[in-house]
Parts: structure tokens; sequence; C-alpha cells
């Protein structure tokens, strides 16, 4: 019998959830992700430091002074991102500044920019995939750019709210978060029973991939942030699934039988009329779980951010 990971790969699309390029090179996924966090994370080992250092190199050669850290960030963010399609043949996404989160014509302003700055290295944009996260000035931003022809990624999605709104607004792809839900609910609930399709996560992404397919709507959906193979077992079928180095290792080591779970209907019907300004903040300040994992998903992608370019700093001195 195939590994799990070959029985997945047949019926969704794996992304690798890393900037490690070794790891992307020993699963072989379709596509790649990277955040702020990864992004520090890649940086922070030895042999993807020159990278960083041509980044700020690269910044200083265009007379930045005091902003060399954020516009070396940028940098830096693309010659990962081109790195990584190399190795991909298909999509790889590029995060935003989270500090941007609730302006949208800067959100706007930032992806147009980390495409020229991927045309500059000759690289095809149509694979790059701007990553935005899920407010509601963000999921304008993304309307915008998707109506100039730029693919975005949707992120740090928890709410159905979030999804249906993302996927009204034309979005390319949607990554709403397993593992971040479950943790609030266990937190919650610590005596709860979230095994298998109980998980909350798994529940949320099933209820939004079931919508999405029921009305037709073209925006992909890529489950993200799993906490075991369980999750990722539960979601077989899904359009994507961004999936991290340690459970990639561990489907590919798991060679039982994996049963697909999501399925596209064969009749879509019309959906109904789109959400308003006013309805999807009232759903998202119902929600407590999507409201409190939004804003600490946010806080800690700027902080991250905050932390590169302080490494980054470091090394323009």
């Amino acid at each position: 019998m195939t590994t799990q990971l070959e029985q997945l790969k047949s019926i969704t699309t794996v992304v690798a959830d890393t900037g490690d390029f070794e790891a992307i090179a020993l699963y072989q996924p379709q596509d790649a992700t990277t955040n702020p966090s990864l992004l520090l994370k890649a940086v922070q080992i030895e042999k993807y430091r020159p990278l960083a250092i041509e980044a700020v190199k690269w910044a200083k050669d265009q007379g930045a002074t005091d902003d060399v850290a954020a516009v070396a960030a940028d940098k830096l963010a693309v010659l990962i991102g081109a790195k990584l399609m190399e190795q991909v043949p298909g999509y790889v996404s590029t995060e935003v500044d989270a500090r941007l989160s609730f302006d949208t014509m800067a959100t706007v302003e930032k992806a147009n920019h980390l495409l020229a700055l991927y045309r500059d290295q000759g690289i095809d944009t149509s694979r790059v995939l701007i990553k935005i996260a899920a407010t509601w000035e963000g999921i304008q931003a993304a309307r915008i750019l998707e109506a100039q022809g730029i693919k975005t990624n949707v992120t740090l999605v928890f709410s159905f709210a979030q999804a249906r709104a993302s996927a009204e607004a034309g979005a390319f792809l949607i990554s709403p978060f397993v593992g971040r839900i479950l943790d609030w609910y266990k937190a919650d609930q610590p005596d709860a029973d979230f095994s298998g399709a109980n998980d909350p996560g798994v529940q949320s992404v099933t209820r939004i991939y079931n919508y999405f397919k029921e009305h037709g709507y073209d925006t992909i959906v890529m489950g993200a942030s799993f906490r075991n193979i369980s999750e990722i077992q539960e979601l077989a079928g899904c359009d994507r699934l961004t999936i991290s180095p340690g459970l990639l290792d561990e489907l590919a080591n798991t060679d039982a039988e994996l049963p697909r779970k999501l399925t596209p209907v064969d009749s879509p019907k019309a959906a109904p009329a789109a959400l308003t300004e006013q309805t999807f903040r009232w759903d998202m300040n119902e929600d407590a779980m999507a409201t409190d994992k939004l804003s600490q998903g946010i806080r800690q992608f700027a902080k991250d951010q905050v932390t590169l370019e302080t490494m980054l700093t470091d090394l323009a001195k």
C-alpha cells in the first residue's frame, strides 16, 4: 500500500508550510507558502543567512537608510519565494506585512511592490499568491487585487464569515486555520473530546468547503495550521492542505488506507446575497474564538516581522 502522503496527493494538492528548502526537496509538494514566522525561522538557520545578507546589501544599494530593514525584509521574502519557486511547480505565497492588516490601500500598494521585486528577479508572477490577513480591510484589498489580475491567498481565516466574504470578494484561495481553532476550544473546554471529526477546526473547514462547493464558488479552500495527522486525515479531499515538514514526515511513514472525506457536489446552486460590512463585523463580534485568534495571529506575525527587521538591522551595521 502506498503511504498516506502519496494517497493524499492523489486527491488533494499538498502544500509545504515551510521556508526550509531541504524539506521541500524531500517531500516534493505542489505549492509552498511562507509567513513572517517561517521567514524568521529560516534566517536563523546558518545556511540561509546568505539570503539575509544579500537582502541587506540590496537595500543599501537602493539607497535605503533609515528604513533599510523594512526594505531588506521585502527583498528577503522575495528571495526566499524565488528559491521556493525553483523547487515547486505550482504557487508560492508571499505575505504582506501584518501591520497593514487594517489598511486596504496600503495592502494593495505593498502587494504590487512585492510583485515588482519578483519581476526584478525575472520571476513569473502568475505563480505568486499575495497573502493577506482576513480582516474586512484585507478582504477588500483582495477584491481590488483580484480585479487587477493578482491572485490572493486570504489567511488567518477562523470563521465562516471570513471565508464567505473572501469568496464573495473573488479571492483565489483562502487559508482556514485548523489547529489554532482547536487550541482555543481545548483551552476553553479542557475535558471535551475533540478527536477525529469532533475537532472544531476540522468542522470549520468542512463547513466552509461544503458551502463553497454547494454554491459554486471558485475560491480554493486550503486547510492550514495542523496539530496532528488526524486533522489532515479528516480533511482528505479538501482542495489544498498546507502541511509542516514534521507532519509530512508522519504521513510519509503511515501506510494505512486514507479514505476521502470531502467531495465536491455535481450541481451547485446560486449563492445568496453578499455579506455587508456591517453583517461581517457583527458575525465576527459574535464569534469570540475567531475574534481572539485573528487578533492574536496578526499580533504574532507583526511581532515576528519586527524581530526579523531587527535581525536585518544588525546585519546592516
